[in-house]
């Protein structure tokens, strides 16, 4: 929740003086010369939440910044010599843009505005004020003059023509502000009339007409984005416009890149999954179910649901990711009369999805496990050290697999992997590490990308030569196969013990809330988890993170459980988003390049490795060999090839981006921006 009070205490000092800027002319001798402007970001922190969510999109997105904290003891003096100097002789600019708290974070009168202003005047360089409040300091008529103050929970904004124009080209028009409980409020801002010099992005309806809550004010040779709501990084309304406050910021060219990226992987394809048991509040089959012993019941796919899924794919354009087991299919047909119906289907539509290994029969790949201890532990031999599956065993179950789709006509891309249950890998508490004979049998096997849970492990690492891609576990049960199903273990996971339920929520309170009461198991899966999950999902969605989402085949089957969230997330998205800014539905093997990708740019940055800057419309960007750059650009912008220039990047929400590096014998980047 945004801190409205320390934003009503910084308002009442400001005042409602304006900001005086201070234009400073440039240096005689530098008159004629094209300044060169470098490709970062000055971020002025307050600590407090609408700047820190800035600086996230930042972040999260690639593009450098230096960032000042208000109020630390030793911090750098904004000053003309800390903003500019000169380099080979041409004035240059250190920074593109500018964010500030507020419009004047510094007090009136202060020496480090003046320069602010001065520099932000003399090259052209835009202010972001992170959050301020409806004053004529910033082009706005006072809240009370036909405006609005308060709680803003449920607001119904909307993108102006001028927004639609200019930086939020990319979204559909509608931003609603987030209202997701009614006990706890969300947001505060203030909404006021534009005056002259102010340009309104985003509006919303007030007694009377409308006023605004995001907008331009061109005043005294500056520009700066005034926004006049509290937010956070997680909430959909700064997310919505996270990009495009950044593309107005930068004036459209800046390092780093942005995508909406959805994938959804459906494991233990072929295999059936067990079944809660609503009586035992356990999984019968599950080592720690106890009284489970003679009461297993599995939940599979039939060829109806395997026909659902082709034609839902085509009906909302989206891709699943079918994550199979055939040993484990094959041993269910010869278990059911040697038929296999489903198997049969998805064989045939195996052109309608993106396949991938998940192990021949679905094993745990890790140490040999002792289940009749709860929880299970590591078995050892009699030296004393860790029983591990050997590097023979898990390779069979990696090939056995491929060649069993080889053999069905299904294609699949031999460097992806996931295993069962993420095994192999280190599972904490009891397997510390990962199993030593996993990375041996990855390579033997070709396995470039390893899937792991991102709930365990959030960041992409090593395993050998292969690399893991973090996978997002769904809130959707894999042994449920009805709404009723997942309501009753919801309730069992989420609700106190008075409550019936485990209790688990009140042990641990940091990381989940219990329900006030439990669901109703009628309803409930639809009416709450339904559009929690959605929620989820789609913060992640919004938030240029590339990692997968998974789930299992039962979510596919009898009520077909996964199937409302999965709609409510790709029909929402597509209202809120313009079709230049699609979902991007990828493989995992993009995903882990694009990870490793980061991780490298991110590193080059930290270890001030990146040079780039713009001169009038040549921009230039150097990082170290092998690093390739995530460079935006506005439409029209040409790279220049060895012989000749071609289209930059790829289009994307109305611009242009790509992870670039130099062409053969070159040094460095070169693009050339439109006129």
């Amino acid at each position: 929740m945004v801190n409205k009070n320390r934003m009503n205490r910084a308002a009442a000092a400001m005042g409602v003086a304006a900001l005086m800027s201070v234009a400073l002319p440039a240096a005689t001798a530098h008159a004629a010369v094209t300044p060169r402007i470098d490709l970062k970001v000055l971020v002025v922190d307050d600590g407090g939440s609408s700047v820190d969510a800035i600086t996230a999109e930042l972040r999260d997105t690639g593009v450098p910044y230096t960032r000042v904290l208000l109020g630390s003891t030793g911090r750098p003096v904004i000053n003309a010599a800390y903003l500019s100097d000169t380099v080979d002789g041409r004035p240059r600019a250190k920074y593109q843009g500018v964010v500030l708290p507020n419009e004047n974070p510094f007090g009136e009168g202060s020496a480090e505005m003046a320069a602010l202003s001065a520099y932000e005047t003399t090259y052209g360089v835009r202010q972001v004020d992170a959050y301020t409040w409806a004053h004529p300091g910033v082009g706005l008529e006072y809240t009370d003059n036909g405006g609005y103050s308060g709680q803003l929970d449920g607001t119904q904004a909307a993108v102006t023509a001028a927004g639609k124009a200019g930086p939020f080209g990319y979204l559909g028009g509608q931003v609603a502000f987030e209202d997701n409980s009614a006990l706890v409020p969300e947001s505060y801002g203030f909404m006021g009339k534009p005056r002259a010099g102010y340009t309104s992005y985003l509006d919303a309806p007030v007694a009377g007409g409308r006023a605004s809550l995001v907008g331009e004010y061109a005043h005294d040779g500056r520009s700066e984005l005034v926004v006049t709501f509290g937010y956070n990084q997680y909430q959909q309304q700064f997310r919505l416009l996270a990009r495009g406050i950044v593309d107005w910021l930068t004036q459209g060219i800046h390092l780093g890149q942005e995508r909406n990226y959805f994938a959804v992987h459906v494991d233990d394809v072929f295999a059936p999954d067990a079944r809660w048991s609503k009586e035992l509040n356990c999984t019968p089959g599950d080592y720690a179910c106890p009284g489970g012993e003679g009461k297993e019941s599995t939940i599979r796919m039939s060829a109806a649901d395997a026909q659902y899924a082709a034609q839902w794919q085509t009906s909302k354009n989206f891709t699943l990711d079918l994550l199979f087991n055939a040993g484990a299919g094959e041993e269910w047909k010869a278990e059911n009369g040697g038929t296999d119906a489903l198997t049969a289907q998805l064989v045939a539509d195996r052109a309608k999805y993106r396949w991938m290994n998940h192990t021949y029969t679905h094993p745990f790949l890790g140490c040999v496990q002792d289940t009749a201890v709860v929880p299970w532990t590591c078995t050892k031999n009699s030296a004393g050290a860790i029983n591990w599956m050997s590097r023979a065993d898990i390779s069979a179950q990696i090939r056995d697999n491929n060649n069993w789709a080889a053999s069905k006509g299904i294609t699949t891309d031999r460097t992806e992997l996931v295993t069962g249950e993420h095994s192999g890998l280190k599972t904490l508490p009891q397997q510390a590490q990962d199993n030593p004979n996993l990375a041996g049998a990855l390579a033997d096997n070709g396995v470039k990308w390893a899937g792991s849970d991102s709930s365990r492990e959030p960041a992409q690492r090593a395993v050998g030569a292969a690399l893991t891609v973090p996978r997002y576990p769904m809130n959707v049960y894999y042994n449920t196969g009805t709404n009723a199903e997942m309501a009753d273990e919801y309730n069992w996971i989420y609700t106190s013990r008075a409550q019936g339920g485990s209790g688990v929520c009140e042990d641990n309170p940091g990381t989940s809330t219990c329900l006030p009461a439990p669901l109703d198991t009628a309803t409930g899966y639809l009416d709450y988890i339904v559009p929690a999950e959605a929620r989820t999902a789609l913060r992640h969605v919004l938030a240029n993170d590339p990692r997968p989402h998974y789930v299992h085949q039962s979510n596919l089957a009898e009520d077909r459980t996964l199937y409302p969230v999965l709609n409510q997330v790709l029909d929402t998205y597509r209202t809120l988003y313009a079709p230049s800014a699609p979902i991007v539905n990828q493989s995992m093997k993009d995903t882990g390049v694009e990870l490793s990708r980061r991780a490298a740019w991110d590193k080059a940055v930290a270890n001030n490795q990146v040079t780039a800057y713009r001169i009038g419309k040549d921009v230039t960007v150097k990082a170290p060999s092998g690093v390739v750059a995530p460079v935006t650009a506005p439409n029209g912008t040409k790279k220049q090839l060895l012989l000749g220039s071609a289209d930059f990047g790829t289009a994307y929400a109305g611009s242009r981006s790509a992870w670039t590096a130099p062409e053969l014998l070159q040094s460095a980047v070169t693009l050339k921006l439109p006129s």
